[in-house]
């Protein structure tokens, strides 16, 4: 059986295009409601937004609140650069006090820490020995003078002869030898009666020098021989500071300069000297060379021996403006400060002088006068023209 299809008719295709139709024409509806409703959004909340606002006006320069430890006043005196010396105490006069002879000491009139005079007795030996020389050498100085008398004797018996030519030249001329040999037996026997007696004088002790006793090495009944030591003195008036200075400072000092220290034990007191002297040659085993200092001691409360510590004038100026070590700055090469002005920094131009880094400070030849409020550090955060308040300052 055979099947045929059949073509379609005219009216088909009508009926299957006109729904596709709507169907677009519909789509297009909503599309343009759509954008409607978009358009009216964006119109309504472009209405609504707020006018843009006016640029925030500048905010007003901060004011900087000081302490006191970041400002200085400046203020006007002499500056002295210093070199520290450290040195012991030693007497400028001292002596060791020695038998000149021989004998038992009978006394000591003295002990330690006793103060003495120059000249006063301090001991005396038995005089019995030295006495006896004494009469001994007198009884030979008065032989020899009669051995002299007797040859002047001769000597004149032997003249009136020989100009009556009763004995030769030669006899004459022994009278007079013997004269001259009883001469020096004379003046022999003298020295040695002053000897004596010196001797006998020796026998008393006397202080060489005014001080305090600082040994007695005799007691009384002991046998001394000549030279031995009876007792040792020093005189505290004046004493000596012997100071170690390193080498490389010495070029920094001079005779005649001030010196100033401390002695452990006198609460604080402040003692005073002169450099007196300069070791020529460094100490052995150091590159140091000993300063020697004169210290007077008129109320002889500072001893022998005790440690001191001080400092050196080696430099002194003029009384002038005085600043801070740590408010020099460097602007462009040159030295400057911050000082404040009416409440504001305004860098200063300085010309600076002497420094003592152990003050810390530092000497203005100009550029800052007396009375001035400079930083006395560095701030940050803080330059010219910032606003400033000092300590205290209302508002």
């Amino acid at each position: 059986m055979k099947i045929e299809s059949l073509p379609l008719s005219a009216d088909q295709p009508a009926k299957k295009t006109a729904p596709r139709r709507r169907a677009r024409v519909i789509a297009l509806s909503l599309l343009a409601v759509a954008l409607a409703g978009a358009g009216a959004y964006a119109l309504t909340h472009r209405a609504a937004a707020p006018a843009p606002t006016a640029a925030p006006a500048r905010a007003p320069a901060p004011v900087h609140e000081l302490s006191v430890r970041d400002i200085a006043r400046i203020e006007a005196r002499p500056l002295a650069v210093t070199l520290p010396v450290t040195g012991s105490l030693m007497p400028l006069s001292q002596a060791t006090v020695k038998s000149k002879v021989s004998g038992i000491v009978l006394s000591t009139a003295v002990q330690e820490g006793m103060d003495v005079k120059a000249g006063q007795v301090i001991a005396r030996l038995d005089p019995a020995e030295a006495r006896a020389r004494v009469a001994q050498q007198q009884a030979m100085l008065a032989d020899a003078q009669a051995r002299l008398t007797m040859a002047k004797k001769n000597m004149s018996n032997s003249a009136s002869l020989l100009k009556q030519n009763f004995i030769a030249q030669n006899a004459y001329d022994t009278s007079a030898n013997a004269v001259d040999l009883a001469q020096a037996a004379v003046d022999s026997a003298r020295a040695q009666l002053d000897l004596a007696r010196i001797a006998l004088a020796d026998t008393t002790i006397h202080a060489p020098l005014s001080g305090v006793v600082s040994k007695r090495h005799a007691q009384a009944g002991e046998k001394l021989a000549p030279d031995s030591p009876v007792f040792s003195i020093v005189d505290l008036k004046h004493l000596t500071l012997d100071a170690q200075v390193p080498a490389s400072d010495i070029p920094r000092i001079q005779v005649g300069q001030d010196v100033q220290f401390k002695v452990d034990g006198f609460d604080g007191r402040n003692f005073t000297g002169k450099v007196a002297r300069i070791n020529p040659a460094t100490e052995t085993g150091s590159r140091a060379m000993i300063v020697y200092v004169d210290v007077a001691n008129p109320d002889g409360v500072l001893r022998a021996g005790m440690f001191a510590k001080g400092t050196i004038v080696t430099d002194k100026s003029n009384a002038h403006p005085l600043l801070p070590i740590g408010a020099v700055r460097q602007d462009n090469g040159r030295d400057v400060v911050y000082r404040i002005a009416d409440g504001k920094v305004v860098a200063q131009p300085v010309k600076l002088g002497l420094r003592n880094q152990d003050a810390g400070v530092v000497e203005a030849l100009e550029g800052v006068d007396a009375g001035m409020t400079v930083l006395a550090v560095p701030l940050d955060g803080i330059k010219p023209g910032s606003k400033v308040k000092l300590p205290g300052a209302k508002g």
